[in-house]
């Protein structure tokens, strides 16, 4: 037996969801790191992580992982952190620099255009650097933290969560936590995993939580208290509800029928630990 290796997001949004690993005692039982969501995946795709907060469309990428049920990073409204930037009026937008930081942002970006907005235009990887984007291009991609720090009075953006639930009426998931299942076989089989990640997010949730969130967060990303609590508790669902995996499929199966993604496996959940260890 081990400690497992879980691999996070350093964004605004997960800040609820690591709240007991960070403020309580789970943060004992596990080795901890911090990146963005494609650096992530990758740790996971690896070996360097058994347990990450992936991108959606990761799991359509990485064999043999299994998805921690009733946690996600959703939306069922407009969600404020991935947008669509541009200068000019987004029907004469042709070119599109990417945030690469984000795979399933990346992959709904291009789901958008070629569906509902007039078909595909021509992509372009990029640092998030918006200034730099729209120098070279029409319209940039910009996800977490620095879209949440943008002036939209001054551009023409399209909230992206929004337009997908414009469309086609269900949640977007942007990401959830997955495991190795190789790395199942290594843990404690006593460690109740999906409930130590269920209740933190529930923890983390709690009004003396977020407000304190609100105090830590705020002045880092220039948001006042309230403006932080809105965004998570308004804007961000963190529940992988039957709504939510309805979504996620259809998003899967639009990603593989454009072929922006490859074809996504069946969803596996995780068993508890004395289950797997049993095997």
């Amino acid at each position: 037996m081990r400690r497992l290796r879980i691999s996070a997001i350093s964004y605004l949004n997960t800040a609820p969801l690591m709240w007991d690993f960070e403020h309580g005692e789970a943060g004992r039982k596990f080795d901890i790191s911090y990146t963005l969501p494609s650096s992530c995946a990758r740790a996971l795709a690896e070996g360097n992580a058994d347990i990450g907060i992936i991108p959606a469309a990761a799991y359509t990428q990485i064999l043999g992982l299994q998805v921690l049920p009733d946690v996600a990073i959703a939306s069922k409204r407009a969600v404020r952190s991935i947008l669509l930037v541009s200068r000019i009026p987004l029907d004469q937008v042709r070119t599109v620099a990417l945030d690469t930081s984000s795979m399933t942002s990346v992959a709904l970006t291009k789901i958008v255009f070629e569906k509902w907005l007039g078909g595909a235009r021509r992509f372009v990887s990029m640092a998030p650097d918006l200034g730099k984007m729209l120098t070279e291009c029409d319209a940039g991609l910009v996800i977490g933290d620095p879209a949440l720090q943008i002036d939209r009075s001054r551009y023409h953006t399209v909230d992206l969560a929004e337009e997908w639930i414009r469309r086609t009426g269900k949640p977007f998931v942007f990401a959830f936590w997955a495991v190795r299942g190789d790395a199942l076989r290594e843990a404690d089989p006593a460690l109740e995993l999906a409930a130590e990640f269920r209740e933190s997010r529930d923890h983390g949730l709690l009004p003396a939580s977020l407000d304190q969130i609100g105090r830590e967060w705020g002045p880092r990303l220039g948001l006042s208290e309230a403006d932080v609590r809105a965004y998570l508790t308004e804007n961000i669902h963190y529940q992988l509800d039957g709504a939510c995996l309805d979504g996620l499929q259809l998003f899967y199966r639009y990603a593989a029928e454009l072929g922006v993604l490859p074809s996504a496996p069946e969803l596996r959940f995780v068993e508890t630990l004395r289950a797997v260890a049993d095997l």
